[in-house]
């Protein structure tokens, strides 16, 4: 059946047209609290070890405090990530945004181990609740030949605010003391608040999926495309959603799925497995190869420029060339750099941060880019509960990765050892993702179903 040529398609209606400065606002937003959310989940390791000498704690404290925001980000993205789906992505970010903002603010003041445990676990379920629904709105405001660019740009902002944690604690701690940390990232969110309440739009699918007024969706499209005239009695097509009767959590098993999103979770635990590994464990490794200290952290850092820095490939390719096949080769590939990090242990000191930031490029530029694909595979309806539970699943990842590397280097691996030994998983994620495109990747990243139409 024809529909109106008058009627309004979704996702048709921002795919068809050339990017807006509304659009770009409301990208660069999600940006912002992504950078917000990176800064508070890196600040606390710069922060750690002066409490402890504050507080006279042994060093083996700190791993709660460190676990317990990690622990809360985790069930931010199982648990309160769906919610958007529920209540719309607006009012979950900014709601999120708002309890991360008070938590950090509250412990300012915190005088023990348990409070500060406890504050960070809260501040990291509103972490963990943001990033999904920043994910799911980018989607939603970037047509499909940019999405997985813009996606990937939102997340460069975490990894921007992971590097500027370091930069401010470095300033902030010798003159004023780690509670100057907290400070800052407190205030910061707080001052973003208005301008999320202000210039940050609903979700028009979840208003159409909800029965909401068609004359505020109507609004937003006219800010997307100025030119579209005023209308007494709108009509929308939201085309590739589900009929919002089935929970959107099962929404990730049915039959056409089940495959993506169980290849997805894999891929997801591989990678936050061995983010977390090179994480933690790198400049330990460094150390003990008799480097000093500023070595330590150009080497480290340079896992995290490395992966800014493949953003501005990956992100291009997976939109001109194709989210799957692009991510699968860029896998395989990084299989290649991590192997050769085991190799640069010997090597000149230049060679070894050839290699690592090479490494950087497929662990920490996979991970956004992976993002970007689950951002590809799910459609609009389910974006934020799709990302929100890839992410949590891979955190169990996340925490499994330094324990086993832990491991290994405890039975004295070496160096050169444990990076061929990474190799592998990333050579399986690269093999997966080839799947996901055997399977997938012909389709269109918007499935198409019977259309639902909202009307006045």
């Amino acid at each position: 059946m024809s529909l109106d040529p008058s009627t309004l398609r979704l996702p048709g209606f921002v795919d068809e047209r050339r990017v807006s400065r509304f659009q770009y606002g409301v990208i660069s937003l999600c940006g912002l609290v992504m950078f917000l959310d990176g800064f508070d989940t890196q600040a606390i390791s710069y922060m750690a070890p002066h409490i402890a000498k504050e507080w006279g704690l042994p060093t083996a404290v700190l791993g709660p405090i460190f676990s317990s925001a990690l622990v809360g980000l985790m069930i931010g993205y199982l648990v309160l990530s769906p919610l958007s789906d529920r209540f719309g992505h607006k009012r979950v970010i900014v709601v999120a945004v708002a309890g991360f903002a008070v938590c950090t603010l509250v412990a300012v003041w915190s005088a023990g181990v348990t409070e500060l445990i406890v504050l960070r676990f809260l501040t990291g379920l509103g972490l963990g609740a943001a990033a999904p629904s920043c994910v799911a709105m980018t989607g939603e405001f970037s047509p499909k030949r940019l999405r997985a660019t813009f996606v990937l740009a939102i997340y460069c902002g975490f990894s921007l605010g992971f590097v500027v944690a370091g930069l401010v604690a470095g300033w902030l701690i010798p003159i004023h003391g780690w509670r100057s940390v907290f400070w800052v990232g407190a205030i910061a969110p707080l001052v973003l608040l208005p301008l999320l309440l202000r210039f940050l739009p609903e979700s028009p699918v979840f208003m159409l999926r909800r029965g909401q007024d068609p004359q505020r969706v109507h609004r937003i499209f006219r800010r997307i495309d100025p030119t579209l005239a005023p209308t007494e009695a709108p009509r929308f097509d939201v085309a590739g959603e589900d009929s919002g009767k089935r929970a959107a959590l099962s929404s990730l098993f049915t039959r056409d799925r089940v495959l993506g999103t169980a290849l997805l979770w894999f891929v997801f635990a591989i990678n936050l497995a061995e983010f977390y590994a090179m994480q933690s464990w790198l400049p330990t490794i460094l150390q003990g190869l008799d480097y000093d200290m500023s070595v330590v952290v150009t080497t480290t850092t340079l896992t995290t420029v490395g992966g800014i820095a493949a953003a501005f490939i990956t992100g291009p390719a997976m939109d001109r060339i194709g989210a799957y096949r692009t991510l699968g080769v860029f896998y395989l590939a990084g299989a290649v750099f991590v192997a050769a990090t085991g190799i640069a242990f010997g090597a000149p000191l230049w060679v070894l941060m050839i290699a690592n930031f090479l490494a950087g490029c497929a662990i920490s530029g996979g991970q956004k880019s992976l993002i970007a694909l689950a951002a590809v595979f799910y459609p609009a309806s389910m974006r934020s509960t799709g990302v929100g539970w890839a992410l949590g699943i891979g955190r169990i990842g996340g925490i499994l990765g330094p324990i086993i590397i832990g491991a290994a280097l405890s039975a004295e691996w070496s160096a050169g050892a444990v990076f061929y030994a990474m190799a592998v998983p990333v050579l399986a994620s690269g093999l997966a993702v080839l799947v996901l495109d055997r399977r997938y990747g012909t389709k269109e990243a918007e499935p198409t179903h019977e259309p639902a139409t909202a009307g006045a």
